[in-house]
């Protein structure tokens, strides 16, 4: 079993119920949202699995002694502390190979809000096992990126994170930009207005390369 901490808009949310139905899964039920499609459900694999989300503290192994109900009461404690803030706007983007929604400029409130989540959770977190290290290809990561993963599990944080919700997975031309396409249709309606942050999920893995649920849903105070 492994958990998570990251960001989604409520369920009812007409971002979620759009990616959810891009995605073909609802991470908050966990259920089917449409019929199977043989021209998209390859595109989405690997974001499906995950559920619609921007990380905030990457999965993780609980560590000896920590339970799930203690990662669920440290999440209410930290969501009662923070006030919402909304990003001004968000677009679609392609970053490297797949394509995801991220905010159209930097914001600060994102920064620290990870920072913050990335101390708070790091004493439930197991250390990572050779075979955990090496799936993140360290060999490929700079001096930084490995110095980040020995000491948080996970490589892109802290100066190397980046807010993303990604919509496919790594696609290659000419697959990419029929994919683009769709989305850009699809979440039209989207692309240039806010986004709300008022909120973080504990996202599960209850087996090893099985789906992840929104276990806990937590709104900040404000």
């Amino acid at each position: 079993m492994r958990a998570a901490v990251y960001f989604t808009p409520p369920a009812d949310d007409p971002l979620t119920r759009a990616a959810a139905l891009w995605l073909g899964r609802d991470a908050f039920t966990g259920e089917p949202t449409r019929a199977a499609d043989a021209a998209i459900d390859p595109l989405v694999a690997e974001p499906a699995r995950y559920g619609f989300h921007a990380t905030m503290r990457a999965p993780f192994r609980l560590a000896d002694g920590v339970t799930m109900d203690e990662v669920r009461d440290a999440l209410g404690r930290f969501a009662a502390g923070r006030a919402a803030f909304a990003l001004p706007h968000i677009v679609l983007a392609r970053l490297g190979g797949f394509h995801a929604l991220v905010p159209d400029g930097p914001a600060s409130e994102l920064a620290d809000l990870e920072g913050d989540v990335l101390s708070a959770f790091e004493p439930f977190r197991a250390p990572l096992g050779e075979a955990e290290r090496a799936r993140r290809r360290p060999e490929r990561l700079s001096a930084r990126q490995l110095a980040h993963l020995d000491r948080w599990g996970y490589p892109f944080v802290q100066e190397d994170f980046r807010f993303h919700m990604t919509l496919t997975g790594s696609l290659a031309d000419p697959e990419a930009s029929v994919a683009e396409t769709e989305l850009r249709r699809r979440f039209a309606s989207f692309e240039g207005t806010p986004l709300r942050i008022g909120s973080l999920a504990l996202f599960v893995e209850d087996a090893t390369g099985g789906p992840f649920r929104v276990d806990f849903h937590a709104p900040f105070a404000g």
